[in-house]
C-alpha cells in the first residue's frame, strides 16, 4: 500500500563528522543514485554554515541532479535569513533548470538558541534577532523574481529597484516552498507564516499527535487569510537506527546525535531506534496523521548498511 512519498536525508553533515579529508563524497553520490533506482520518491540535504559544518546544500543538490533522474530533491531545511536573496533565487532557479523542474525548497528562519546557532548570526553579520522579519522578505523576494520578468520591492532589509534574474525556473509559477513548522508553545507566528508564504509544511521532533496539529493549526491560519491549502504537500522529517538489537541502536544513534549536534539534542521524539517493524509502523503514523512525505534520516555511521536494511526491510512495505 502507497502511504505517501519516502525521501532520504543524505549526509552533508554525517560525511563531515565521520573526520575523513577529504570528504568521501563518492558515498553520498552512490546513496543519492540508489535512492533513485529503488523507489525512493526524493532525497533532501541538511543546511548550516558553521554551527554544524557540512557540504552547501545547493551546490549539491546541483550535482546530485546531474547523477539522478526520478527523485525530487530537496534541503531539509535551508537557513534563508543567513542569505542573499537574489544570489540564493539565482542558485535555486539553476538547480531547478538543471534537474528539470524536480527542487523542492525547505526552509526556515533558523534558531539563535546555543552559542554555535548565535555564532552563524555574528559570522554573517547579521542580527539575529531581525531574522524574522528578514526571512519573510527574502521568500517575498525570491518568490517574485522566479514568477516576474522584473520587481521593485521596499521592505525594512532590503531594497531592490527593477532587478531581474533573466531567466526563470523550470517550475511554474515557482519553486514549491516547504516551511519549517513545529507546534509547541508561542508558534503562532510559525503558523501564520507558514498559511501567507508556504507551499506546505516540513516539521522534525514532533510526535504523530502534535505534527496533525501543526497541520491543523496552519490550515485553520489559511482558511482566515482565504487561501486553498489543498496544493500544500507537508513533510515530517524522522531520524532512526535500524538493528534488531535496540541497545545497539540506540547506542549508535546516542553517539552520532550527539556529534552531528555537538550536544544531547534529542528526546524521545526522536526514533525509533531498533527493529523494522518499529520503524515502519512509526513511518505510517505520520501519513496517518497528515504527512504528504516523509524523509528518513540515518542516524548511524554506516549509511549504505542502513540504507540496505531500509530498502529491503521497510521500503517494499510501504510502497
Amino acid at each position: 500500500m502507497k502511504y505517501g512519498d519516502i525521501g532520504l536525508l543524505l549526509p552533508s553533515r554525517g560525511l563531515v563528522i565521520g573526520g575523513v579529508d577529504p570528504v568521501p563524497i563518492d558515498i553520498l553520490n552512490k546513496l543519492a543514485q540508489r535512492a533513485d533506482s529503488v523507489g525512493f520518491d526524493s532525497v533532501w540535504v541538511g543546511d548550516s554554515l558553521i554551527a554544524k559544518p557540512r557540504l552547501e546544500p545547493l551546490s549539491l543538490l546541483g550535482s546530485i541532479a546531474a547523477i539522478t533522474n526520478n527523485v525530487r530533491i530537496g534541503t531539509a531545511v535551508l537557513l534563508g535569513a543567513l542569505r542573499e536573496p537574489i544570489l540564493l533565487a539565482q542558485a535555486a532557479a539553476t538547480v531547478d533548470l538543471v534537474s528539470k523542474g524536480r527542487l523542492n525548497l525547505g526552509i526556515g528562519v533558523g534558531g539563535g538558541f546555543n552559542k554555535d546557532q548565535q555564532g552563524e548570526w555574528v559570522a554573517a553579520g547579521i542580527d539575529q534577532k531581525t531574522r524574522a522579519k528578514r526571512f519573510e522578505e527574502i521568500v517575498e523576494i525570491i518568490k517574485l523574481l522566479w514568477s516576474e520578468e522584473t520587481i521593485n520591492f521596499q521592505g525594512d532589509h532590503f531594497n531592490l529597484e527593477e532587478v531581474s534574474l533573466g531567466f526563470r525556473p523550470f517550475q511554474r509559477p515557482t519553486i514549491p516552498i516547504r516551511l519549517a513548522t513545529h507546534s509547541g508553545p508561542g508558534r503562532e507566528k510559525q503558523y501564520l507564516r507558514a498559511a501567507k508564504i508556504a507551499d506546505g509544511i516540513i516539521s522534525i521532533s514532533d510526535s504523530p499527535d502534535e505534527f496533525r496539529q501543526v497541520i491543523s493549526n496552519v490550515e485553520t491560519e489559511a482558511k482566515n487569510l482565504n487561501r486553498n491549502t489543498e496544493h500544500f504537500h507537508n513533510v515530517y522529517y524522522m531520524t532512526v537506527n535500524i538493528n534488531d538489537n535496540h541497545d545497539v541502536a540506540l547506542k549508535e544513534s546516542d553517539d552520532w546525535i550527539k556529534k552531528y549536534y555537538g550536544l544531547n539534542f534529542w528526546t524521545d521524539k526522536w526514533g525509533p531506534f531498533g527493529s523494522t517493524s518499529a520503524i515502519k509502523d512509526r513511518i505510517i503514523q505520520y501519513f496517518q496523521s497528515g504527512a504528504d512525505e516523509v524523509v528518513v534520516r540515518f542516524a548511524s555511521y554506516d549509511q549504505p548498511g542502513q540504507l540496505d536494511q531500509f530498502e529491503q526491510k521497510i521500503l517494499p512495505e510501504l510502497l
